[in-house]
């Protein structure tokens, strides 16, 4: 009788962890979920430097991983053009990452100079990080979760993937790489 005492209360106080557990998981997707991409703050590639995405309110965002010797790479001159005709209503930011056949192998200062001399970019870029696996930056988990988006997950597959984020913060779409920055399943949004 004694055992069957002790194996209940072993029950009981199993079953108890597990539902606070369940409860903690549940209200932490709550709280994550909640979240927009004006929570976010990054390096910006210039040192010294940060880009707050809350600066940013009240404008639709195209965030994009970049890379320098990318067959894609050509989209800077695309996502520099975007970036100048929507400036009223649109930020264009790319993050440079070396997850994709190590094509983004260079330094802030290097991937700077680059961007500028063979595209003239003059939109905002991060400072490089990674965007997929055990190191992907927060603001990637954020983009590519549905958990924590609330919209979609999203399997980053090559460079110059992009997300189109909308005026409040949130989550529109995602674009895979070959899908050019003007392209009117992009610019559809921006009309």
């Amino acid at each position: 009788m004694k055992k069957l005492f002790i194996m209940l209360l072993s029950f009981v106080a199993f079953f108890n962890s597990c539902a606070q557990k369940k409860s903690s998981s549940k209200s932490k997707s709550k709280e994550l979920m909640g979240k927009t991409i004006y929570d976010y703050k990054v390096e910006a590639l210039e040192e010294g430097k940060e880009i707050n995405f809350a600066d940013f309110k009240g404008k639709k965002i195209l965030i994009v991983n970049t890379a320098s010797e990318c067959g894609f790479t050509p989209q800077y001159a695309d996502l520099e053009k975007l970036s100048n005709e929507y400036k009223d209503k649109l930020v264009v930011i790319g993050f440079p990452a070396n997850n994709f056949g190590g094509q983004e192998p260079g330094t802030n200062v290097e991937i700077g100079a680059f961007c500028q001399k063979n595209y003239g970019v003059t939109f905002p870029l991060a400072a490089k990080v990674s965007v997929k696996g055990d190191d992907t930056a927060p603001i990637f988990k954020y983009l590519t979760e549905k958990e924590l988006n609330g919209v979609k997950n999203t399997t980053i597959l090559w460079n110059f993937t992009k997300f189109l984020v909308d005026e409040n913060g949130k989550l529109v779409d995602t674009f895979v790489s070959t899908t050019k920055p003007t392209d009117k399943a992009i610019t559809k949004y921006l009309q």
